[in-house]
């Protein structure tokens, strides 16, 4: 076995000092890159550990000098080659089942390079998988991730803005496609829609047939103690739509025909105390009809119609407020889950008969730690019952600590790249029990790009340099501005020229 840098199996060092079931210590004469697997040998197993700290030191270079003149005259005498390499190696588990060993490793045991051939064993199982990207300290091993278990199990993507996080979503959504399965993003601000081959959905609710009166009421802004108003709202919403079921009225007209009805309420002598609440009702509806008229209509088919299988399916909701966004949210993770109990209740015969993995992007604003969301609710039912049905849940956010916690916590696998503010970091580690330390103590220092992956649809956990996928963006703001000013220019040389004729 070859013990240069590169070599598969190289030796390292070796053990030192006390050590424990998770975690040894080493020294070396050759640093190891940090993030680097290794593999020891004892108890029988062949058990694999990642280099989480390492120091350099010199007996003689020692911090008692006290002037440059002595570090020359030492160096003159040593030639700098009494230096050693000290550092910690976290303890991951037996390379054959995963499994923690029992007993931690002895004194002096050696610690060699994971080899290629150990480490694709273990990251580069195509089966079910999804490609990801490639070990950052092993760029000649690919990373695959298990389908099934990120969908049974849900996933969620953290990071600072402009770490990565769309791409990954990108690589994730494109490798899930190719392999016949069905992803729907929901898309906050049209990253999606530009990226190729995708269905692009235009979100439309009926607001006859298949709204829920809490979604109106949220997108009429009734607030949730504005009693009377939900009262007389209901009522009225009652009365039409059992009308436009008898075929009395035309579902065209069903807004129309609402404000007119609570236009009578407020003319009925018995409802007069309440004539200011009727009134404020007949408002908020007309200011629904403004501000969401694109996203609602009386005949509008099922908004699962227009979900595709073998596609990335993106709903495209960036011209849409924060408002309309949860409820058409909600709308569809309460009809997705719906639909799948139906399709298992029936035996196959109804309901959406293929698996969905969904993708919420701004997941902090969907779900947030401190308020009430329609989206929130549903997003708890569907992270507590969707394994089960086939609805899967990737949580996508650039500001963990505002995100419900509850929701987060369900989430058992996780790709967490460039994290920088302390809170952040703190709150994804108590949300994750496989969240160690040493993991935390590297995501201010990752690139763009590189994630640290983990949860069940990894063997181990796993440093990864994520593949690039493009997704539009607004990065060369540089060129759109010289774009721009060449276009003024153009449009000014235009009316001189006309002026000249003149």
């Amino acid at each position: 076995m070859s013990d240069e840098p590169g070599g598969d199996g190289g030796l390292i060092g070796y053990t030192i000092g006390e050590a424990n079931t998770t975690q040894v210590s080493f020294i070396s004469k050759r640093p190891p890159v940090l993030g680097q697997y290794v593999v020891m040998e004892y108890a029988e197993k062949k058990v694999l550990g990642m280099v989480q700290s390492v120091i350099r030191g010199s007996i003689s270079f020692s911090d008692s000098l006290v002037s440059p003149e002595a570090v020359e005259k030492i160096k003159e005498v040593s030639g700098n080659e009494d230096h050693y390499i000290k550092g910690t190696i976290k303890i991951l588990g037996d390379v054959e089942r995963g499994e923690m060993p029992r007993i931690p490793p002895p004194p002096a045991t050696e610690v060699r390079r994971a080899g290629n051939d150990v480490l694709r064993s273990i990251f580069s199982r195509r089966e079910a998988g999804v490609r990801i990207g490639v070990l950052v300290s092993h760029p000649e091993v690919p990373v695959y991730l298990d389908v099934n278990k990120m969908v049974t199990r849900h996933l969620a993507i953290l990071a600072i803005t402009g770490a990565g996080k769309s791409n990954a979503v990108a690589v994730i959504a494109d490798g899930i496609a190719k392999l016949g399965g069905s992803v729907i993003i929901f898309d906050m601000h049209s990253e999606y829609v530009d990226m190729g081959g995708v269905n692009v959905i235009r979100p439309i609710i009926n607001y006859v047939n298949d709204a829920d009166l809490a979604e109106l009421l949220r997108l009429m802004n009734v607030d949730e103690g504005a009693y009377k108003q939900a009262y007389y709202f209901r009522k009225a919403y009652g009365e039409l739509k059992g009308l436009v079921f008898k075929g009395s009225l035309d579902p065209e007209k069903f807004l129309d025909g609402l404000k007119t009805k609570l236009a009578d309420y407020a003319e009925q002598k018995s409802f007069s105390k309440d004539r200011g609440s009727i009134f404020s009702v007949i408002n908020k509806i007309e200011d629904m009809e403004e501000r969401y008229g694109s996203i609602l209509s009386p005949r509008a088919p099922s908004v699962l119609s227009s979900v595709k299988l073998g596609r990335i399916n993106v709903v495209d909701l960036g011209g849409i407020d924060e408002e309309g966004a949860d409820v058409i949210v909600s709308h569809y993770l309460k009809t997705l889950l719906k639909e799948r109990k139906k399709y298992y209740g029936s035996g196959g015969k109804e309901g959406l008969k293929f698996p969905v993995f969904v993708v919420l992007e701004e997941a902090h604003i969907l779900a947030p730690k401190d308020r009430r969301t329609l989206s929130k609710y549903w997003i708890s039912r569907v992270a507590r019952e969707g394994r089960k049905f086939g609805v899967g849940l990737c949580l996508v956010s650039q500001r963990p600590k505002a995100l419900d916690a509850d929701a987060l916590s369900q989430t058992n696998n996780k790709i967490v790249l460039k994290l920088v503010e302390p809170s952040d970091q703190r709150y994804v580690q108590q949300a994750s029990e496989l969240m160690s330390e040493d993991l935390v103590s590297q995501l201010p220092s990752l690139n763009i790009g590189e994630a640290i992956v983990l949860g069940l649809m990894v063997k181990f956990p796993a440093l990864v340099k994520i593949d690039l996928k493009k997704v539009s963006g607004r990065e060369d703001v540089v060129a759109e501005w010289r774009r721009a000013k060449r276009e003024e220019e153009d449009v000014d040389k235009e009316f001189n020229d006309l002026h000249e004729d003149w």
